[in-house]
């Protein structure tokens, strides 16, 4: 259990959900960031449940989606578009460069570097990539295929690339190297007695990544070394990792609860658990970050493995059982938080103050606050 000296700090995706939910106001003009034309070719054989079947489900609706469902799927789009972005950088320079995520080259010393945290991180950051890849090309094609604008974000990828060998020299969307990783998620997921969404807080599990601008890419090839620096930016990605695939974790669910098309949820229902796999492995690679102290950056990564604090331990992955919705009722084990309220502008906070998005444009930021807002106006069901 924690210490009494131990420092709490609340979750930045926690508070910045529960911020947003209490902001009003009229959103901002519709800017020119909606795409025409962008759906791609989806099939839907079902194997061996026969041709019957699979006509069936090959049959489009006839229904054009509401506007409050089109809505969260364009934000759900939009946040699968910014993840492909940055795990496609990662993939260039740590993962396996083949026809399912093309680009870069790769950078041996960095992939060495996350291998200590498990020898097939490269073929966990393909495959990750790989889904992001399918989940944004899906929701755009489905959005178009139900009479609802997809979105294309590509006119504001101009940040620039690591500049690191094996990384492509290409207009980016989001900012690796210069991240503040929130990882209260870590005491949170192993907490029995508290609830984000009740409103409880939490301690970070590496509070150096709390504070500060991290690489989690090497920046150059200077950063290739000394061993302890290289290391510390693949321990950083790892965390990483983690924190944003928990994030989307909890944003399916928490979203869902507001779409009212019956196969639109299904959408919803049927990809938010595959982020719920991705936390899973990310949270189980972050526990075996080595001990260390970056010479560079003095960022300091504290022994998880062999931490006395139950909130701590890094082998205790499934979900600790938590109070959920009322405390009067059991504890239950749960994904959290899952409060609908505001949950996609907390989502752009919470992103946008990990330092994603660092040195983007203004249109940027009033284009991803537009579909947020217009996610968050959709009425829940019920």
């Amino acid at each position: 259990m924690r210490s009494s000296t131990e420092p709490e700090t609340a979750s930045s995706l926690d508070e910045a959900i529960a911020q947003a939910a209490e902001k009003s106001g009229k959103g901002l003009s519709r800017r020119a960031f909606l795409a025409s034309g962008v759906a791609v070719g989806v099939g839907a054989g079902l194997g061996p449940f026969g041709g019957t079947v699979s006509a069936l489900a090959d049959k489009p609706s006839a229904s054009k989606l509401g506007k409050g469902d089109a809505a969260i799927l364009r934000f759900l789009a939009a946040a699968e578009i910014l993840e492909t972005d940055f795990w496609q950088q990662y993939n260039e320079l740590g993962g396996i460069q083949d026809g399912e995520v093309p680009g870069g080259s790769g950078s041996p010393t960095y992939t060495k570097a996350l291998e200590v945290l498990d020898e097939d991180m490269p073929q966990y950051i393909h495959d990750n990539t790989e889904d992001e890849f399918t989940h944004f090309t899906f929701l755009n094609a489905y959005l178009e295929s139900r009479g609802a604008e997809a979105v294309d974000l590509k006119q504001f990828a101009n940040l620039p690339s690591s500049k690191a060998t094996g990384a492509q020299q290409i207009g980016r969307l989001t900012n690796l190297m210069e991240l503040t990783v929130d990882t209260s998620w870590w005491t949170r997921y192993r907490s029995s007695t508290k609830n984000p969404d009740l409103g409880d807080s939490f301690a970070q599990a590496v509070p150096g990544l709390a504070t500060g601008e991290h690489p989690a890419i090497p920046p150059s090839d200077a950063d290739l070394k000394p061993e302890d620096h290289i290391q510390a930016i693949a321990n950083t990605a790892g965390f990483h990792f983690a924190t944003i695939e928990q994030g989307g974790t909890s944003l399916y669910p928490s979203l869902a609860q507001r779409v009212r098309d019956a196969e639109a949820l299904r959408v919803v229902l049927s990809i938010g658990p595959t982020e719920a796999m991705h936390f899973q492995t990310w949270q189980d690679k972050a526990g075996n970050a080595p001990a260390l102290t970056d010479p560079e950056t003095g960022l300091e990564f504290p022994n998880l493995k062999e931490s006395s604090n139950e909130e701590l331990k890094a082998n205790l992955i499934m979900p600790e059982p938590a109070p959920f919705l009322r405390r009067s009722l059991p504890i239950v084990s749960i994904v959290r938080p899952t409060n609908t309220q505001g949950i996609a502008m907390g989502v752009v906070e919470f992103l946008t103050a990990m330092g994603l998005f660092k040195k983007q444009s203004e249109g940027f930021f009033e284009a991803l606050t537009q579909l947020a807002r217009e996610a968050d106006a959709a009425k829940p069901r019920g």
